[in-house]
């Protein structure tokens, strides 16, 4: 079974900032991580290599040092990682992007299954797998919880808001996973050695050249959207003090609670 996972690096979102004057994100000194959801795709593609063999090929779009994030996963054991990075790239929004991961999905060739995080926590959009999978012209199951695969076929169980889905799909196909699916794996010390010393081997730098992407479909050509500025709100609330005895504030609270329909 050959799978490929997507993968993110994004800002740690505890330390982001933004510029009051510009209204873009200050990325500089901001911690880099590997997006949780995405590592949770990459367990799952070591647990079904694991029982049904096969190859995993991780694809990380991103500028050079989304190096790292494809290091790591190869150290948790995914086989092979592809760092597509070109400045054409830039300015991408999802759409741009899901066809620039469905053309180096192409280029890849033969594969079973494409995995990734349900969203990624810079942009919580959840958009890049359904719009891979469509362009490529594939099943998708989101918000995936739990993968069985029977014969040439993969029975998910996805989230819902009231329950969960049981989804049988033909392959090959697209899945997005939540949390919930697994706890990823540290990394090994011996395969961290390894792709330190064979990172060349290991991982491919590729270009929009390489995956023969269309100039006027990448990057910011090819956004349908753009961000024009990014802030963060007001934040402000009408407070209300109430004063008296503990029973006289007891009944001015019931009071305001009752004029607003809350109880």
């Amino acid at each position: 079974m050959d799978i490929i996972v997507l993968v993110k690096q994004v800002p740690n979102t505890t330390q982001v900032k933004i510029d009051p004057k510009k209204g873009t994100l200050i990325r500089e000194g901001v911690e880099s991580i590997v997006n949780p959801e995405d590592l949770t795709a990459c367990e799952a593609a070591i647990q079904l290599q694991e029982r049904y063999g096969g190859k995993i090929t991780a694809i990380s779009m991103g500028p050079p040092q989304a190096k790292e994030a494809l290091q790591e996963i190869i150290s948790m054991g995914v086989d092979e990682g592809i760092l597509l990075t070109d400045k054409a790239f830039a300015g991408a929004d999802t759409l741009a992007t899901s066809y620039t991961l469905g053309k180096c999905i192409q280029t890849v060739g033969k594969f079973d299954i494409v995995l990734c995080g349900r969203q990624a926590i810079d942009g919580d959009t959840a958009q890049i797998g359904p719009q891979v999978a469509e362009f490529l012209g594939i099943p998708q199951i989101t918000y995936v919880r739990k993968i069985q695969k029977k014969g040439k076929k993969i029975i998910a169980e996805r989230q819902i808001e009231d329950g969960c889905e049981r989804i049988e799909s033909t392959l090959p196909v697209l899945l997005t996973v939540i949390k919930e699916l697994n706890s990823p794996r540290y990394p090994n010390v011996n395969r961290i050695m390894d792709v330190c010393v064979d990172h060349e081997k290991k991982i491919k730098i590729w270009n929009a050249a390489d995956i023969h992407a269309q100039a006027a479909r990448i990057g910011l050509q090819g956004s349908a959207t753009w961000v024009t500025k990014t802030f963060t709100p007001d934040v402000t609330r009408a407070g209300l003090k109430l004063t008296g005895t503990p029973q006289e504030i007891a009944d001015q609270l019931i009071t305001q609670l009752q004029a607003k329909n809350l109880i």
